[in-house]
């Protein structure tokens, strides 16, 4: 083998292919290591451990690139839509006007939800978290829309696809609705995908709500940055679901579930309550020396990722995106002052410098959202519904991939060997 890696193992000198991809490190192929040898890896987290094969989103965390389909993010989030986003993840291209007019017709048929989910709704308390209902609505819609679950089929695939890309919105509006006491708004096709969702979330059916182009274009931003980031803890779980040959709904559902870990998506949300604790651009001097004491449990949330080593390249379009929405809604808010001060520190002191502690996508989109009027308890909602195109497409990806297996990861043993049981009456 010219590319290979050599591994020697009980008395043994083996040989695995190294692999590449497009772009990104090569990997060692060792999928015949464990029947060569009896042997397998041990990596906790499966940080150093290729899962899959993919084509839909590239990371490099040292060099603070995201690539959906090759297209920066920052390129989409600033010349794109949403829908234009979710079609290319989707399909593999840019969509041609008619190709995206289709789209975001077909999309547009889908977003009402079975009238007798309503009454689902009813049954959860009225103070349930959103993400807990979001978890128990999108799990039951396998129950509603048995046309669609048949995962052999492309044609039921594609169109479980559209439904629940089609649907977040409208479960994920609801859920906020009947936290507030508020009734339910039915969608108005008329209006675009992120724009329906802003009138089913705060409309009332007593007044006409008019969008704000500011809000709706920053919430469309939001929904782009968070569609996709490759083979994260949720899509993953998406991922492992399907290769059990779960319906989609159910899949997508564990993935909510998986994603409302506050490690995952509640990050925003940890960011937003970390500045209101600061409160002040004053006071900022004093947490961050209780930051860089390692005997004070207090941690700055928003800065630093597991994956970009460097500045996240969606928190760049998210500043200046915080500066939009606040000129359009009149925002005069000490947390966005405390928020850029912060960030201006944390860029220039040397400690974050060297720890590579650089903002992040939360450290922004927390602001954002108080600001138009979400409580922290939907942050992780709004993820969960812009997410759920990434899945999908990374779901599609897996049923169609000819090397897809059940998921099956392995473990180091260091429990009780074998014993004999001793009955009640001798122990």
């Amino acid at each position: 083998m010219s590319n290979s890696a050599k591994l020697s193992t009980g008395g043994k000198d083996l040989e695995y292919p190294v692999l590449s991809g497009t772009v990104g490190p090569e990997v060692i192929d060792i999928r015949k290591l464990y029947g060569q040898t009896g042997q397998f890896t041990f990596d906790p987290g499966f940080t150093s451990t290729a899962s899959c094969e993919s084509a839909i989103t590239y990371i490099d965390g040292d060099e603070g690139v995201l690539l959906h389909r090759g297209y920066p993010i920052g390129q989409l989030a600033e010349h794109s839509s949403f829908m234009e986003t979710s079609y290319l993840l989707l399909n593999g291209e840019l969509p041609s006007t008619s190709e995206l007019a289709d789209f975001t017709r077909t999309i547009s048929r889908h977003t009402m939800l079975h009238e007798q989910l309503a009454t689902f709704y009813r049954g959860f308390r009225r103070d349930a978290h959103p993400m807990a209902i979001m978890c128990g609505v999108v799990g039951a819609l396998s129950a509603f829309y048995h046309d669609s679950t048949d995962i052999s089929d492309p044609l039921h695939r594609k169109i479980s696809s559209h439904r629940l890309i089609a649907k977040m919105p409208t479960i994920a509006a609801m859920a906020y609705k009947y936290s507030v006491g508020q009734p339910f708004m039915y969608p108005d096709n008329s209006l675009s995908y992120t724009g329906n969702f802003l009138r089913m979330t705060f409309g009332v059916p007593a007044e006409k709500y008019e969008v704000i182009p500011a809000v709706e274009k920053a919430m469309d931003r939001i929904f782009i940055l968070h569609a996709d980031h490759e083979q994260n803890a949720s899509t993953s779980t998406v991922r492992l679901a399907g290769s059990s040959g779960a319906n989609p709904f159910a899949c997508i559902a564990a993935g909510i579930a998986c994603l409302w870990g506050p490690a995952h998506g509640g990050a925003n949300e940890a960011a937003l309550n970390m500045l209101k604790e600061i409160g002040t651009p004053d006071k900022i001097p004093h947490y961050i020396a209780r930051a860089k004491d390692k005997n004070d449990p207090f941690r700055l949330m928003g800065f630093g990722h597991r994956v970009y080593k460097n500045y996240d390249p969606r928190a760049t379009v998210m500043q200046s995106t915080v500066r939009e929405v606040f000129d359009a809604l009149k925002v005069n808010d000490p947390l966005f002052e405390t928020a850029l001060e912060l960030e201006h520190i944390a860029l220039n002191d040397p400690y974050f410098i060297d720890k590579k502690l650089f903002p992040n996508v939360d450290f922004y989109s927390g602001i954002i959202l108080s600001a138009i009027g979400f409580p922290t308890t939907m942050f992780t909602v709004l993820f969960a519904l812009a997410r759920t195109v990434g899945w999908v497409a990374q779901w599609n990806e897996m049923i169609s991939d000819p090397n897809q297996k059940i998921g099956r990861p392995r473990q180091l043993y260091t429990g009780s060997t074998e014993r004999d049981y001793v009955p009640l009456d001798k122990r």
